[in-house]
């Protein structure tokens, strides 16, 4: 059974609604790579905190 694709997207599925503007000049922007590098350095402060500890 195919289920009609009304164009709507998500916005219409289980009431999830997209809150996001791709030109939102005012919010915080981050790259992925600061994300992960920070995620990684943490990572790495916890393992050696434990070792110590």
């Amino acid at each position: 059974m195919a289920a009609k694709n009304s164009g709507r997207g998500l916005s219409s599925s289980a009431g999830l609604v997209t809150y996001y503007d791709a030109d939102d000049r005012k919010s915080l922007h981050i790259k992925p790579t600061v994300v992960l590098v920070s995620a990684g350095i943490v990572g790495i402060v916890i393992y050696l905190l434990n070792l110590i500890f």
